[in-house]
Formats: structure tokens, C-alpha cells, sequence
């Protein structure tokens, strides 16, 4: 999701030269610009992309598989006219609501059972699905009670648990993005969310339902001074052909947890950087927030990017949108190409199946018409794709 804030400056002379470069940019003619340089040690993709589905509805932008290979997409109410925001992906190619129409339906008086929009879906370690609703529809406020963890048992279809994001470890541009899930630690587990509006992360306590809201104001959580590049041209917000372009500012969210789960791995959208900090630093609720970011890692380049995915081995993989590509990075640092394809629009969410293949949404976000003069330039179907690896999931299971 792309609803930051700009990042403040300390040189006001600063701040006015670099929007001048960015708005110049933005401005630029459609001719296609350069992309980034990949930081690979090899351009050859090691994997064979193959098309696993086509969405001729709803523009999807999380996935998970289950321990038995079923598949669940999620999709943003980012348009009012959507029925549903969550799915289960049929084997016959079907889409239906899950986990029934009624639950996808907002209803304030029922915010912790009722699905407002949610972001992001990933399966647990005990087969459960975590939904990541950002209780906001299209770029209105969040509504009350909408912010949350939701839990649904696979094994039954039935809503298990449900955990409120309060109001007051969330700010008024806080947009839930991403989730990964640690059950491994405390009495029930932990939950990791990145918060790409307000910046930072969110860290759950499943158990008790506590929040910690960490790192907003660090600069690993913060956009870069970068200007994003989609489809060969900079990608800049324009919802219309009389608005001034504004260039993308999205803070943390990517994450993805080692498969120890001693480190949590995120970056901000608007980055080309990886970051790090140790999961038992930010569970912390003693430490201060200068000692939290004594912790933080600035460990690498890489390629800018949406989601992130861990595999068994502890290789890290990552959508690379401004190459059309999904890359990994493995335990050395290298870089390897996994797949590159101009079918690849936006690369948007990442999971690994029990069955050793890397699925991830493809969405066209860059076609949306606000960052187009107001044209929507997104093509249906949407398209889900995967492709086999050597590797299975982090799934960090309870002690016993």
C-alpha cells in the first residue's frame, strides 16, 4: 500500500531541492527511464515462472498457502463497490469468500468479527490464517474497532480469534501492511506487522492481546530520499491531469522472520535498503526506543521492494517491482535472480507452500489511476504466479 507521509528534513533548503527533483521527475515525458542497477552477483533467473491463476476480479495483493495446499488471497477494499476482501482460491480456478460472504461484510456494530480491508493473509505454524485488516476503506480513516488481528482455523473454517490494533499505537495515517507470526515464543506466539503509513513496527502479544508500536520514527522505518521506478517510468502519485505529481512515500513493508526467529527482517517500500533487529529487542516493552534502535541493522542494498518471504534454509525473498523480477538473498549476501518476466507488473506479496513452490501476486499496482492522471490503466486478469524451489516455509511452531 502506498499511503506514507513525506519524510521530514532537517534542512528546509534541502527538503525544497530535493521535491524540486522529484517534481521534475514526475513531470518528465513518458519516455522510459533507466532502472535501478540490480545488486546481483548474476542476472540468470534460477527458476521457471509458470501462471497459476487469473483473476478477472478484485486486484489481489496478499497470499498464503495452507499445510494442505489451499490457497487464500487477500484484496484491499480500496474500491467501495468490493463484496469481499479475503478469499479462497478454488482449485477449479474459483474465487469465493472466505471465510463466509456475512463475515466479509463491515459492520461497526460487529468491528471484531466483520471484515473491514484487509492487507495481508499468512498461514501459521498450527494451520491457522492470520488476516491483517487495516479497518480503512479506500483512503478514509480507519474505523473504530477496525484495526486487527483475526484468526481462522483451517481445520474448521471458524474465527478463532480476533485481536484490536488500539488507537493509541496507531496515528491517524498508520496503515497496516504486513504480518508475519512467531508462535514459537510466549504463551501463545507473536505477531510482527508493518505499519506503512506511520512507519515502524507493530509487535502483538497473541496471548495477552498487548501492542507495541516500535521503531515509527527510526530511520530504517522511514522513506528514502529515492524516486521509485515501475514499468520504466517514476512512479509519482497523480490522481488527476490538473494535479501536481508527488512522489511515492511509503515507509515499513516488507518482513519476514529467520527461521530461528531470533531476527526480524523489514524494509520501507520507498528503499533500496534491508534492515534487521532482534525479535526479543522489540518484544521488549522495557526498552526505550533509543535502545531499540541501538539494535537495528542496516544489512544491505537491494532492490526496492514490496514483499518478503523467508524459506526453511534462511534465504530471503524479496519482489523486485522496478525489475519485474522476484529476487533472494541468501545467508552470505549474494543475490541471486529467481525469476524475471514482463508479466510481472507490480509483484506485490510472496508465501512458500508445503509443496516447495514460491507463489506471489502480480497486481498492476503502478496502473492504478492515481498514479496515472486519473486513467486506469490496469489490465484484467490479474495473474497469480509460482515456481518451484529447493525449500519449504519458516513456520515457527510452539515448544513441544
Amino acid at each position: 500500500m502506498l499511503d506514507g507521509k513525506p519524510l521530514a528534513r532537517t534542512s528546509l533548503a534541502g527538503c525544497l531541492l530535493w521535491l524540486a527533483l522529484v517534481a521534475a521527475a514526475c513531470s518528465a515525458p513518458p519516455a522510459p527511464a533507466a532502472p535501478p542497477e540490480q545488486p546481483l552477483a548474476s542476472q540468470q533467473p534460477i527458476g521457471q515462472l509458470e501462471v497459476f491463476a487469473k483473476l478477472g476480479g478484485y486486484m489481489p495483493t496478499g497470499i498464503a498457502v495452507s499445510r494442505d495446499n489451499r490457497v487464500f488471497l487477500s484484496f484491499p477494499r480500496w474500491d467501495d463497490a468490493m463484496i469481499y476482501t479475503v478469499a479462497e482460491l478454488k482449485t477449479n480456478g474459483a474465487v469465493k469468500a472466505y471465510p463466509d460472504l456475512t463475515a466479509n461484510q463491515p459492520d461497526p456494530d460487529r468491528a471484531a468479527q466483520s471484515l473491514y480491508s484487509v492487507q495481508s493473509v499468512v498461514v501459521d505454524a498450527r494451520n491457522r490464517l492470520w488476516l491483517l485488516d487495516t479497518g480503512r476503506i479506500q483512503s478514509r480513516p480507519a474505523s473504530p474497532g477496525g484495526p486487527k488481528l483475526v484468526a481462522v482455523d483451517l481445520d474448521t473454517d471458524a474465527v478463532v480469534k480476533s485481536i484490536a490494533i488500539p488507537p493509541d499505537q496507531l496515528g491517524p495515517d498508520s496503515y497496516l501492511n504486513d504480518v508475519c507470526i512467531d508462535l514459537s515464543q510466549g504463551a501463545e506466539g507473536w505477531a510482527y506487522v508493518t505499519d506503512s503509513g506511520r512507519g515502524g513496527l507493530i509487535v502483538v502479544d497473541i496471548a495477552s492481546g498487548k501492542v507495541l508500536h516500535r521503531l515509527q520514527d527510526d530511520p530504517s522505518s522511514r522513506p528514502a530520499d529515492v524516486v521509485l521506478v515501475a514499468e520504466g517510468r517514476p512512479l509519482c502519485a497523480q490522481p488527476s491531469p490538473e494535479a501536481a505529481p508527488a512522489p511515492v512515500q511509503a515507509a515499513t513493508d516488507g518482513i519476514a522472520l529467520s527461521p530461528d526467529g531470533r531476527t526480524l527482517y523489514y524494509c520501507p517500500l520507498t528503499g533500496r535498503r534491508l534492515y534487521s533487529a532482534p525479535a526479543g529487542v522489540l518484544r521488549d516493552a522495557a526498552l526505550s526506543e533509543k535502545e531499540l534502535a541501538a539494535q537495528v541493522k542496516d544489512v544491505s542494498p537491494k532492490p526496492a521492494t514490496d514483499g518478503m518471504v523467508m524459506d526453511d534454509k534462511g534465504r530471503l525473498y524479496l519482489t523486485a517491482f522496478e525489475h519485474n523480477a522476484i529476487m533472494r538473498r541468501l545467508p552470505s549476501g549474494i543475490f541471486e535472480t529467481v525469476a524475471e518476466d514482463p508479466r510481472l507488473l507490480w509483484p506485490d506479496s510472496l508465501a512458500i507452500g508445503p509443496d516447495s513452490y514460491l507463489y506471489v501476486t502480480s497486481n498492476q499496482l503502478n496502473r492504478q489511476a492515481k498514479f496515472n492522471r486519473g486513467q486506469d490503466l490496469r489490465a484484467r486478469p490479474f495473474l497469480i504466479f509460482r515456481t518451484k524451489i529447493d525449500a519449504g516455509p519458516v513456520l515457527l511452531a510452539p515448544p513441544g
